[in-house]
């Protein structure tokens, strides 16, 4: 038995001794579906699945919140590349979470955990990619955020590229133009982009994303002028020239550990960590969503809700199409 199949036995044997509870999830609301996926998908064949990936998750992120940011990320990270089909999950030598672009994620241990305790009371009927889909809206809830009901029916893919995970993933260095251009080959409008975006309100990021904004930004300008000078101080302090990348800084500069609108705040004082993330506050495309998200804390928990179900629906395999993997971390033999 290899290192992989002996993890998985292993996540597979500790859910035996984990309870099934029913964990209150909130209310939902009337949202958009998505053609191929359903809220009740799981109603006749996995019908707690919901509700035994919750109580795995919210029991994870007692003993350790850390990982919540991390879980949220891994959305992204996956529906960009190869749609949302677990692929990110995957281990390997050249797999998605090998590529430059991913070798911050985290959160994997949690999704590990989740499905080893569906697959107790459902053996082999919850796809990877759901079990993430349903991980993703639990940490934003024990983060502060509100809920919405996740629509489910996705297959697991096969297939894991860090090639593609290079070539499709937006960077923290991307202008507004190149941002929505991403977003809109993937179905997702300026807006959603701009809501998506305000996922930076938790975790945080090393120094290599943002120090090229602290030293000889350009001919005309030593530190990028966007950032307000008393943030840039003491990003200097966090990340000097000779930096740690090791080091890692706050995406909030207000409320860095609760999900709420403070990100588009921080934008509107010039402190956003990434030029990314700060240039939403200067195009006319965006600034005006900047602003009304700033404004109204509960608009933006409520259409992050939407935003992230469309996320979730990208490029989705149904059918025959994919498989259920019975391990996350490795497609079935």
């Amino acid at each position: 038995m290899g290192p992989l199949q002996l993890r998985c036995l292993v996540l597979l044997v500790i859910a035996v001794f984990t309870g099934s509870v029913v964990h209150g999830d909130g209310l939902g609301r009337t949202l958009t579906s998505y053609s191929g996926l359903s809220e009740s998908y799981y109603q006749y064949t996995c019908p707690q699945a919901e509700a035994v990936i919750q109580k795995a998750v919210f029991d994870e992120l007692d003993k350790d919140d850390e990982p919540a940011p991390g879980v949220l990320r891994l959305q992204l990270h996956d529906c960009f590349v190869e749609g949302c089909d677990g692929s990110v999950l995957l281990d390997g030598p050249y797999s998605e979470k090998t590529a430059d672009a991913n070798s911050a994620l985290d959160g994997f241990e949690i999704i590990d955990i989740a499905k080893a305790a569906v697959e107790k009371v459902c053996p082999g009927v919850v796809s990877c990619a759901d079990v993430l889909a349903y991980a993703v809206r639990d940490s934003v809830l024990k983060m502060g955020g509100e809920y919405w009901e996740v629509e489910v029916g996705r297959k697991d893919g096969i297939r894991s590229d860090a090639a593609q995970a290079e070539l499709y993933l937006p960077s923290p260095h991307f202008g507004v133009t190149q941002l929505i251009d991403n977003f809109a080959k993937k179905g997702l409008s300026a807006e959603q982009m701009v809501i998506l975006s305000g996922a930076h309100t938790v975790g945080s990021a090393h120094c290599d994303k943002f120090v090229n904004r602290l030293y000889n930004y350009n001919e005309e300008y030593y530190t990028d002028p966007t950032i307000d000078p008393v943030y840039a101080d003491y990003l200097r302090q966090q990340c000097p020239q000779t930096y740690d990348n090791s080091t890692e800084v706050d995406n909030d500069a207000v409320t860095p550990e609760l999900f709420d609108s403070n990100y588009y705040v921080t934008l509107q004082q010039n402190k956003g960590l990434f030029s990314s993330d700060q240039a939403l506050l200067y195009d006319d495309r965006t600034s005006h969503a900047v602003k009304s998200l700033a404004k109204e804390h509960g608009k933006f928990t409520k259409k992050f809700g939407e935003a992230m179900r469309a996320l979730a629906a990208i490029e989705v395999k149904t059918g025959n199409e994919g498989e259920i993997r019975k391990c996350c971390r490795e497609v079935n033999h």
